[in-house]
């Protein structure tokens, strides 16, 4: 039975559309028991060695996150890099604006066949992780992050949630880290906190709107184990909007 009280209201909905590459901002996502619609169905790789991605470990990825995705109408990805056009992807003019901007060889590539167009007959990358298929992250947890390191930008774009949910803040407290095994309902969705969301170097990196900042993930370290945000795995599906409440079961 769900509680009466609401813990707090979604207020943004994000997928990624592409890995690393920024996300697309939505007003209400269709949550699967694998996956949300349209998360992280390509990767960008270096097509001299099909490396994917790695922002979080090398400077020569740290501009990507500033390429913008979207899925068309008809699901399809759209990618532009700053002060680009939206451009079809994958494909070979988008990976040479991408290549272009990166200053090598770059490629879009799917991790699945059936995610790219359908004429698509190119190669397919590996996923380089997928932990769950959601992850939730409080804004009382980022009230909590700007109270130690008041000079940064706790920006929810650092952390690449798929929900945020506004909650008042609490003193002290990263709160959803603390929920580990809690179920949770947020409308008609049905979620179990899995585990914590441990935090990489992608946090530091510069996007548009904020700098480089290597205290966001030092005090992440410090006080918090790394952590910021939760995994959910999904007991039951559904499709959720921003103002839908949030309440442990």
């Amino acid at each position: 039975m769900q509680d009466e009280a609401a813990l707090g209201t979604v207020t943004e909905l994000w997928r990624y559309p592409a890995s690393s590459l920024a996300g697309e901002r939505l007003d209400a996502i269709l949550v699967g028991s694998e996956s949300i619609d349209g998360d992280r169905m390509f990767g960008l790789v270096d097509a001299s060695d099909n490396e994917i991605a790695r922002p979080d470990r090398e400077a020569k990825w740290h501009k990507v996150p500033r390429i913008r995705t979207r899925l068309s109408a008809a699901g399809e990805l759209e990618i532009a890099v700053p002060d680009g056009d939206w451009l079809a992807a994958p494909g070979a003019e988008c990976d040479h604006a991408v290549s272009a901007y990166l200053g090598f060889q770059a490629s879009i590539r799917p991790f699945r066949s059936e995610n790219a167009v359908p004429d698509y007959s190119g190669p397919l990358t590996a996923e380089r992780y997928r932990k769950a298929p959601v992850h939730l992250l409080t804004t009382a947890s980022l009230a909590r992050l700007k109270a130690l390191h008041p000079e940064g930008s706790a920006d929810p774009r650092r952390f690449r949630p798929n929900i945020v949910v506004d909650m008042a803040a609490i003193e002290g407290s990263f709160p959803e880290t603390e929920w580990i095994g809690r179920k949770l309902a947020i409308g008609d969705l049905l979620l179990t906190i899995s585990e914590p969301c441990r935090r990489c170097g992608f946090t530091i990196i510069a996007q548009d709107g904020f700098d480089n900042d290597p205290g966001i993930l030092r005090n992440l370290v410090r006080h918090n184990a790394h952590n910021l945000g939760v995994y959910c795995t999904v007991d039951r599906p559904a499709r959720i909007e921003v103002g839908d409440t949030m309440s442990f079961l």
